[in-house]
């Protein structure tokens, strides 16, 4: 069951992947300002995927070490 939900997540990598693209769509001087802002407005969002992606595997990973010095 874990691994048909792991399959329809975006993996952290692909989220990052997405982040440098966002940035360097940003970085691109030939875009208007909306769509700049509506990029960054995509960019926080994406990064905060990430952050709750990396919260969740460090408590994972607190979990294991737990189990492990019991």
């Amino acid at each position: 069951m874990e691994e048909i939900k792991a399959e329809n997540k975006k993996t952290l990598e692909a989220s990052m992947e997405e982040l440098e693209d966002i940035i360097k769509s940003v970085e691109d001087t030939g875009i208007s300002l909306e769509q700049s802002f509506a990029l960054y407005k995509k960019g926080v969002a994406e990064l905060k995927a990430c952050q709750d992606m990396v919260d969740s595997i460090e408590k994972e990973l607190i979990v294991l070490e737990e189990g492990e010095n019991e």
